[in-house]
């Protein structure tokens, strides 16, 4: 853990700081700034006197003494995103090991004095090969940081090695730790993610080994003090807030070396040691190799657990996408498969809101929360975009209402048409995290706080995160989804238009013959009354023969007047208004006295609630509903009739319950279609055709209709309209 700051009430100053660039470099070494073309010594660090006598600014490199094997190393190809060794030269007295490295317009050449009898990488080479056999030889994560933490101790015998991982946060863990006791224990603990400022982090990812040999050191200054870039070189001097930073942890010596996963910082493995320490240049490669192996292995470990994860997701995804084919309403394979949508990401409770309805499988918050947060994310987030957070309360005001249940939510749309979502849910996990000190700022302006013992926390309102091949199946669940809802209103938008224009044509026929039949039997019942009337040469036989014919005859005139009018129905336009179910039905008896008359019946007819709609057609629509209740209750004596209404969910219900001949349940759905009757019409007069033209104008306002009845203890038939009041937010 190096160039750590902990500034909380000066972050912006901390991160703003230069240190790619600070002007100066550790004593342990000389830094030269040189041109190219020419060689020629444009900045130098202020102890150059070490390896050349005099002023070398303005000198060409190839001038100084013992400098022309360099000058001709410096011609080849050198790299710019890292340094190259490139030999060793003696000068001053002391073996010098010189790596350099190229900016675009320079050469950055450092000289760093060499141990006495060093050796040298091929001496190390058992000891890699070992290593490397070692960390291929685990299987998982953390046996790999386990492995090169010990592999990196034993090669460099530092007090204390660490593997330290960053989260999503870019907060770090110790996730593995080597040492000899010198130093305490920070296994397991986390520290915030301004220990190590983005531009840090940045450095850290560009050069990949790092050393501080002695912490309280005094910085060389590089002269002419013109500003030059440091990120690749191995002296580049360390900010003062760092350097505080490790004599508070108590460590004078520290190296760094980066894990990177497909160029992006993974994490560190960080060594320290309670005293000044030097590493030389070939260990230090051997350590640097070593972690470049590991990262592979914690790239290829971490990749192959993703893939192994996304094989079975995809097999769960399949079992969905077969289960919403197999069903007519798509929707209907999903909740009726609620384990394998949950198994999808491994929640514990879901929503699916598709067709003005909420569905809720497993442990969920409450309907209204649930539509309050897809009432959220339809006004904050991308349509078509995925959301996912497993920290709701951060992000959703009021969401810590209902944490318990749903910290963690990830969502997606399933319809381009409509605010429809599916949304998966996961509780709150509250832990305890410890951290290597409290993470809050201890001390004022931009100073390295000063405490590095074990600072508990407890986290409320956070779920388990999402994994990433979650998070990608359920992208591949929101394209299948979408294209079977596109789908779907493609063929609902066919088949409409075919069922209008077969309607259209099946209310012209029915208009047409009952049109056509009405004038033959006015006709029939004309002559065949004008027949009666004359009674000659009719006897008793005959006569009774005549009356039926002219009863049948009004019967079908009957008919065919009801089934006129049921084909009106399809083309009336109707005219929505306020509606007073109190005076309505109070006309309506009015208008059936007649069919009373003689008869003993207990009228109970509550305070009904008001209506939207068309008077004249639900005006039949309880005239259809009274003439049953009481031709139905004719063998009561009294008969009972009750009228009542409910509010409901969005609508309102209005009933009419009898005492009657009631019906089979088996049956009930006979009931509302045309002529279908459940008794013989010998003993109850009708075309049947009445509940249909019930059920067809109620459903021509939006509501529906059913009934409830038993045989011989009466029946009751309701009807619901819809409440005039604005979509729930959720709808588009």
């Amino acid at each position: 853990m190096n160039d750590f700051t902990d500034d909380r009430s000066d972050l912006g100053g901390c991160a703003a700081e230069p240190i790619h660039i600070p002007g100066s470099i550790q004593p342990h070494g000389v830094l030269l700034a040189i041109r190219p073309d020419g060689l020629e010594i444009v900045q130098a660090s202020g102890n150059v006197a070490w390896i050349v006598a005099g002023d070398v600014l303005g000198r060409v490199l190839t001038e100084l003494p013992g400098m022309g094997g360099l000058a001709e190393a410096l011609r080849g190809d050198l790299p710019s995103d890292g340094t190259a060794t490139l030999c060793t030269l003696e000068s001053g007295g002391q073996t010098w090991a010189v790596v350099a490295h190229r900016l675009p317009d320079l050469i950055i050449v450092e000289f760093e004095v060499s141990h006495a009898g060093a050796g040298s990488l091929d001496v190390l080479h058992p000891r890699i090969r070992r290593g490397v056999e070692a960390l291929q030889a685990v299987a998982d994560v953390p046996a790999l940081a386990a492995s090169i933490a010990q592999q990196v101790r034993e090669l460099t015998d530092f007090d204390r090695v660490l593997v330290y991982r960053f989260d999503e946060d870019w907060n770090g863990i110790v996730i593995a730790e080597e040492g000899n006791g010198a130093l305490p224990s920070y296994m397991n603990l986390r520290f915030p993610a301004a220990d190590i400022p983005a531009q840090a982090r940045e450095l850290y990812r560009l050069n990949r080994l790092r050393l501080i040999p002695d912490a309280g050191y005094e910085p060389v200054p590089i002269l002419p003090a013109d500003p030059l870039d440091l990120s690749h070189s191995v002296l580049r001097s360390v900010s003062p807030v760092h350097a505080q930073y490790m004599r508070n942890m108590g460590t004078a010596a520290s190296m760094s070396i980066s894990i990177l996963d497909e160029g992006r910082l993974w994490g560190l493995i960080a060594c320290h040691n309670a005293l000044p320490k030097r590493v030389p240049i070939h260990v230090r490669n051997a350590c640097d190799f070593l972690g470049q192996i590991a990262a592979m292995l914690i790239g290829a470990r971490t990749r192959s657990a993703e893939a192994a994860e996304r094989v079975a997701l995809h097999a769960v995804e399949a079992r969905l996408l077969s289960y919403m084919a197999a069903e007519p309403r798509f929707i209907d394979g999903l909740t009726r498969h609620a384990d394998d949508v949950l198994e999808l990401t491994d929640a514990k409770g879901a929503a699916l809101i598709f067709d003005g309805r909420c569905h809720l499988l497993g442990a969920t918050p409450t309907e209204d929360q649930v539509l309050a947060i897809t009432d959220w994310l339809n006004r904050t987030q991308p349509h078509d975009a995925l959301f996912q957070t497993n920290a709701l309360a951060t992000h959703m005001p009021g969401a810590e209402t209902f944490a318990e249940v749903a910290s963690g939510v990830m969502g997606m749309t399933i319809s381009q048409l409509h605010a429809s979502y599916m949304l998966w849910f996961r509780p709150e996990v509250v832990q305890t995290v410890s951290w290597g000190g409290d993470p809050r700022k201890e001390t004022g302006s931009i100073n390295p706080r000063e405490s590095f013992a074990a600072w508990r926390e407890l986290v409320h309102q956070r779920a388990e995160p999402w994994t990433p091949a979650q998070m990608e199946t359920v992208r591949s669940l929101q394209g299948a989804v979408t294209g079977i809802v596109m789908r779907k209103a493609e063929e609902m938008a066919e088949l409409t238009e075919e069922l209008r224009r077969s309607n259209k044509e099946l209310e012209a026929f029915s208009y047409s013959v009952s049109h056509d039949l009405r004038a033959p039997f006015r006709h029939i019942v004309g002559y065949a009354e004008l027949l009666r009337e004359e009674e000659n040469g009719l006897d008793a036989r005959g006569r009774r023969y005549l009356d039926t014919i002219i009863e049948s005859a009004f019967s079908a005139g009957r008919l065919v007047d009801d089934l006129l009018n049921f084909s009106q129905m399809g083309r009336a336009v109707l005219t929505p208004l306020p509606i007073d179910m109190n005076k309505l039905v109070a006309e309506v008896r009015r208008m059936l006295r007649p069919e009373t008359e003689g008869r003993r019946i207990e009228w109970h007819v509550a305070d009904l609630h008001p209506g939207v709609g068309d008077a004249s057609f639900l005006r039949s629509v309880w005239q259809n509903l009274l003439s049953n209740a009481i031709k139905y209750t004719r063998g009561k004596d009294p008969a009972s009739i009750t009228i009542t209404s409910t509010r409901g969910t969005g609508e309102t219900v209005w009933s009419v319950a009898d005492d009657g001949v009631g019906f089979d349940m088996a049956y009930v759905e006979k009931l509302f279609g045309v002529f279908q009757r459940l008794h013989r019409m010998e003993d109850y007069e009708g075309s049947g055709i009445g509940l249909a033209n019930v059920r067809r104008i109620v459903e021509r306002h939006g509501g529906r209709t059913w009934a409830e009845g038993a045989l011989g203890k009466g029946a009751t038939f309701h009807f619901a309209l819809p409440d005039p009041v604005k979509e729930k937010t959720w709808q588009n």
